[in-house]
């Protein structure tokens, strides 16, 4: 296989690869390749956080004794939750940059922009961000019906609230325009029976499922044109039943892991594929495998993420924050903010990422990572209102993002590269002839400040 075939399949199935794993693939066949890349993310590895001092809240029993006799402990331990679910953000770009199960964990990144989910209680968050990574490349449908089942959706879509004397219609209505049909492909009659067949569908402190009897419509419903006395996976079983579904999730995925334009023929292919059986694994094992996969049309043309940028810096020089909330600061000016999406519809994606405050900061960031350029901090951008606060304070004006740096994985695998080769291997785009010709004019000093001058063109934004 190519070697740039194997880059560009790492580059949308990953965050890149390293020249020794890229040696060590260069003679096999692209079969071989495929199957060595999802056998290592077969397993699902959870993403886990220490949750314990939130166990009584996560108990009934002992969670109604801590209502009688301690108020005041519940609302500091809530706030703590919201605190926490910063140190999941943080923990979630470790596993990305550490993960060997690098195709799973893409998957989870592009999942979490399709469920779209946002909750301030950690445990409910944490334990909705695993169930996006054990169904990454699993059966679709068991996937949406786990979705709709956990607690974060159920609370940010308004389904505890949905019962039978008064159905409320906001998750039936996301289910089908967001999550699996898209817009005007249903009815709002669709919508107002989907939603009784929601209803009573709640959860316990821990995040156990469970459906509240008194509160569930038993009675009959009319969706899609079928009559029965339907409850909340009947509707997802006949939504899936609607090819316009598989089309729907193909096209999304068409668009992250190939091309931003669609190839309508393409499309339609692996539509017929993901159709027959909504097998995910099945469906990216199809595209990979294709010929018009590795098409140069694709190579290089899909703007890359703001955490898909940050990752890839971070795997290639690991380095860490010495204070911790300089990284959500990271996130915020770029536009992406693990864990905080800023709506239902998500985070829009390739252009969208891009304009002139952005994109200079974009262009700027290896070099505030690695080499301790400065940057204004004085921005607005809150993950919770004490992160804006912390970002006004007046000696908080300019300063360095300060990080610790490990450059023992550059050393090993980039310190030996011609400048040439160092830069074949982190530039996947076609380099604009201006911008070669500044990079020939550059006085190489060593391989570490050619890397972060290739991390600063513009071509660096694209994968």
């Amino acid at each position: 296989m190519k070697t740039k075939y194997i880059q560009h399949l790492y580059s949308r199935a990953g965050f890149g690869i390293f020249p020794s794993e890229l040696k060590r693939l260069g003679s096999k066949s692209k079969e071989t390749i495929i199957q060595d890349l999802f056998s290592r993310s077969e397993r699902a590895n959870p993403l886990v956080i220490d949750l314990s001092e939130f166990n009584q809240l996560r108990d009934d029993n002992a969670m109604k004794a801590m209502k009688e006799a301690n108020k005041e402990a519940i609302r500091k331990l809530r706030q703590k939750s919201r605190q926490k679910v910063m140190e999941l953000n943080y923990a979630w770009i470790e596993k990305l940059r550490t993960a060997d199960d690098v195709l799973r964990e893409k998957m989870t990144l592009f999942w979490a922009n399709i469920f779209v989910c946002k909750d301030n209680t950690v445990w409910h968050i944490q334990q909705y961000n695993n169930a996006l990574r054990e169904h990454a490349l699993g059966n679709f449908e068991d996937f949406v019906k786990t979705i709709a089942r956990e607690p974060s959706m159920s609370k940010y879509l308004n389904n505890k609230q949905n019962v039978k004397q008064h159905p409320n219609e906001n998750f039936a209505r996301e289910l089908m325009e967001l999550f699996t049909l898209g817009e005007g492909n249903y009815s709002e009659e669709d919508i107002k029976e989907s939603a009784r067949a929601f209803t009573g569908w709640s959860f316990k402190p821990d995040g156990q499922f469970f459906l509240r009897k008194r509160k569930h419509d038993y009675g009959t419903k009319t969706f899609f044109g079928k009559t029965g006395e339907f409850d909340g996976d009947d509707i997802i079983d006949i939504i899936l039943e609607q090819k316009q579904c598989a089309r729907f999730i193909c096209e999304k995925v068409y668009r992250y892991f190939v091309n931003p334009d669609i190839n309508e023929s393409q499309l339609e292919e692996i539509t017929e594929v993901f159709y027959r059986g909504y097998d995910i694994r099945e469906l990216m094992v199809h595209i990979f495998s294709s010929e018009w996969f590795y098409d140069e049309e694709n190579f290089g043309v899909k703007i890359k993420s703001p955490i898909e940028l940050l990752v890839g810096i971070l795997r290639i020089v690991p380095l860490k924050f010495e204070k911790p909330r300089q990284l959500l600061y990271v996130q915020k000016m770029m536009g992406q903010v693990l864990l905080n999406p800023p709506n239902v519809a998500g985070w829009k994606q390739n252009r969208s990422w891009i304009d002139s405050n952005t994109l200079m900061f974009r262009m700027k960031l290896a070099s505030l990572l690695l080499n301790n350029a400065v940057i204004n901090l004085d921005e607005k951008g809150e993950f919770e209102d004490t992160f804006e606060a912390y970002y006004k304070k007046e000696n908080a004006r300019k300063r360095h993002l300060r990080t610790t740096k490990n450059w023992d994985v550059f050393n090993s695998e980039y310190m030996t590269l011609q400048p040439s080769r160092l830069k074949e291997h982190i530039i996947i785009a076609s380099v604009d002839k201006d911008t070669d010709a500044l990079l020939e004019n550059l006085s190489v000093n060593s391989n570490k400040d050619y890397l972060i001058q290739l991390m600063s063109i513009p071509e660096y934004q694209l994968c």
